[in-house]
């Protein structure tokens, strides 16, 4: 009798290990097969129910940037666009002309940048705008607004070569970045802002000579217009895509995107089409008796 329940036992463990076994080796074959791992990490229904991004956020480092940048020293919009012509992407992250340099500076050029992307994209809200109320009450009622429905989590992104690009209410006259606010970027690095909506106190902007490049100006604060949706994920601005991360090169000729995993080929062929200009617009400028300028230094 013991010798049959020792037997029972064992042959109930050799069970249990032979379903271990087969499973591991499931598990292994899964791994192997791309389908079968692309097919096993599909979302299901409910976890699309609850929201789902499919354009995963790449992550640069400081370093990573700064090469980057250094790439694209000194070039305009238009020498980049020959470079995407040349990496096959023409017509290509150029934004809409309609996303224009709020202010030009035709002798440095300080309304010119190149920087990385932080992106941000706020919505027209559904939300019923303020009563009638006492100052007091009002004064809370924006705060809390700008506290927990239309605040900047973008700021702490924002370091030495960033260039913050919105996505934004278009329709709705508001003016997001503002006189004071866009000095708080800038101090932390901030090159220069996109937006393919609005901006306010543009007399101070031009003062303060930042580069701002927008469609036109908002005059009404966030609260009761517009509420944050997502920080560093994929946006349209000017009809183009703007991936975190990208190179943003603006002049007076507009805006242009460069994806980041095409951005050192155009940079390489962009800066051979600078110097070809440049040497050839110096001995114009000799021969017409034109004094050097910027532009062709």
């Amino acid at each position: 009798m013991k010798t049959t329940n020792a037997t029972t036992r064992m042959a109930a463990v050799l069970l249990v290990m032979a379903g271990l076994l087969a499973a591991s080796l499931l598990v292994l074959a899964a791994c192997s097969d791309p389908a079968a791992a692309k097919q096993d990490a599909t979302p299901g229904t409910e976890q699309l129910r609850a929201g789902r991004n499919f354009i995963a956020t790449k992550v640069y480092s400081a370093q990573e940037d700064e090469q980057i940048l250094k790439l694209f020293t000194g070039l305009r919009v238009a020498d980049v666009s020959d470079g995407m012509d040349k990496v096959g992407l023409t017509n290509t992250g150029l934004m809409s002309p309609e996303i224009h340099a709020l202010w030009k500076d035709t002798k440095q050029f300080t309304h010119r940048f190149i920087g990385i992307a932080v992106t941000v994209r706020y919505v027209p809200t559904n939300k019923p705008p303020a009563r009638p109320m006492e100052s007091k009450a009002f004064d809370g009622w924006v705060g809390q607004w700008y506290g927990q429905l239309s605040s900047e989590p973008f700021v702490p992104l924002i370091r030495k070569g960033t260039v913050v690009v919105f996505d934004d209410a278009p329709d709705s006259d508001v003016g997001s970045i503002g006189s004071n606010n866009i000095m708080g970027w800038k101090l932390r690095g901030c090159v220069g802002v996109v937006t393919n909506a609005t901006a306010r106190d543009t007399d101070e902007i031009i003062t303060e000579k930042i580069p701002l490049y927008f469609r036109k100006p908002g005059r009404g604060i966030r609260p009761g217009r517009n509420e944050v949706e997502s920080v560093n994920r994929p946006i349209v601005c000017g009809g183009v895509l703007v991936e975190p991360g990208d190179v943003i090169v603006a002049d007076g000729d507009g805006v242009i995107v460069v994806p980041r995993a095409k951005a050192k080929d155009v940079a390489e062929y962009a800066q051979g089409v600078i110097e070809g200009d440049k040497t050839g617009r110096r001995s114009l400028y000799e021969k017409l008796g034109l004094p050097i300028d910027e532009s062709v230094r």
